[in-house]
């Protein structure tokens, strides 16, 4: 093998095992954009994405003290239910909003909505948990939370209005409705608390009295005063389900939508600008923004000439001096009339570079440059060359005789002057 091919094949091998090989740029470029847009998506629907699956006394836990379950029973019995992820001041004003704090938690959203014409139900947290630590979504009972805490989550001026009773633990409980008729089945609940306070309507009472639902003269908000009759610790028996679901059916209006909340839990779905242009109906721009992106990435990809240096708008020097000239002969249209000037000018050139006698007249000139042409083998001689251009009409004429006159001049002097 030659050294002229063992370097060929050193180079082709080279080559062939670079990680800047077109393709490979062209895949890790790919590569950088399919992750940043994913990351960018996941970020903007982190909020759907969270299962939410934490112990809470949320519509989405699981666990005893979630309301998960409720929300499953209501979805198989056919009642209207919704997760409400948005803003409490929008939530549709036709739903009830059914509202689940925890202690500690910034009750100035549940302020300002108990003035709103929005119906209201608040259940008051009764239980201490602590997580599992080795079962997701398990939670194991504390203790009680004290009455003052229990009534925390509601607004300061509404607290003192509320006495909270606790009956004895594992009392059967019977629920009667605001025409003292029975509803849901007599069941036991541990510790069930009740509420009672001026300027407060009972809704749903139990066998001795105590209100378990309150309704508020002013505002129309309702209280629930025991979680256990709505979370999941509740219906872990059908006949507890059915006062659950008895309960519902007595504070909503018939066929109204439940929409439990989410963003006092953390699962709210903020506005930012992101999920803007990636839902409806600005996703048919961001999909053609993507799209124009793409063609100029594969603009960018598939140059195949450098850039070109951009020449002046006015040319500097002899150039632009003849370039002016040229174009006020065109707008004049006299480009005929140049044809016979420069049939003597290249004359004048050829004549000075065969060293043609200067004294000699126009027509001495001429003949003696046609007897220079039939010696040197020239088909053309200048006196039909200098007939042509008298003749000339237009600029097609010029350019034809200039072109005749250029080789005739080449012919003649063989390149030299």
């Amino acid at each position: 093998m030659s050294e002229a091919s063992q370097t060929a094949s050193v180079n082709d091998a080279g080559a062939s095992h670079s990680p800047f090989r077109p393709i490979t740029i062209i895949a890790l470029i790919l590569a950088a954009i399919f992750a940043l847009s994913a990351m960018a998506a996941l970020n903007a629907f982190a909020p759907d994405l969270k299962r939410g699956n934490d112990g809470g006394e949320h519509a989405l836990s699981r666990s005893a003290v979630g309301y998960a379950g409720l929300v499953e029973l209501m979805r198989d019995t056919g009642r209207p239910v919704l997760l409400s992820r948005g803003a409490l001041s929008r939530t549709d004003t036709d739903n009830m909003i059914v509202l689940t704090p925890g202690v500690l938690q910034n009750n100035e959203a549940l302020d300002a909505l108990r003035w709103s014409s929005q119906s209201m139900l608040v259940v008051l947290p009764k239980w201490q948990t602590a997580n599992e630590p080795f079962k997701q979504g398990w939670v194991r009972e504390v203790g009680l939370l004290d009455v003052s805490d229990s009534l925390s989550v509601l607004p300061g001026d509404l607290q003192p209005d509320l006495t909270v009773s606790v009956r004895p633990s594992n009392q059967p409980v019977q629920l009667f409705g605001p025409d003292d008729e029975s509803i849901g089945f007599t069941h036991p609940i541990k510790g069930l608390r009740t509420l009672s306070g001026v300027g407060w309507l009972p809704v749903v009472r139990d066998q001795d009295g105590g209100a378990v639902v309150l309704m508020h003269d002013d505002t129309g908000m309702m209280i629930v005063s025991d979680p256990d009759l709505l979370n999941t610790l509740s219906i872990n028996d059908p006949a507890k389900a059915r006062t659950a679901l008895a309960i519902i059916d007595t504070v909503a209006e018939p066929g109204q939508a439940i929409a439990f909340d989410l963003t006092l839990h953390g699962f709210g779905r903020p506005r930012n600008i992101l999920r803007l242009l990636l839902e409806p109906p600005l996703l048919g721009f961001t999909l053609c923004l993507l799209f124009a992106a793409g063609l100029v990435l594969w603009q960018a990809a598939t140059r195949f000439a450098p850039h070109r240096r951009a020449d002046r708008a006015v040319a500097l020097g002899k150039k632009a001096l003849a370039d002016n000239t040229a174009a006020l002969v065109r707008l004049a249209r006299r480009e005929r009339s140049m044809a016979t000037p420069y049939a003597l000018l290249v004359r004048q050139q050829t004549a000075k570079a065969l060293s043609a006698p200067p004294n000699l007249s126009r027509d001495g000139l001429t003949q003696l440059l046609d007897r220079l042409a039939k010696r040197q083998g020239v088909q053309t001689d200048f006196e039909t060359l200098s007939t042509e251009a008298d003749q000339t009409r237009n600029a097609g004429d010029l350019m034809v005789v200039v072109r005749k006159l250029l080789n005739w001049k080449l012919e003649m002097t063989r390149g030299r002057g």
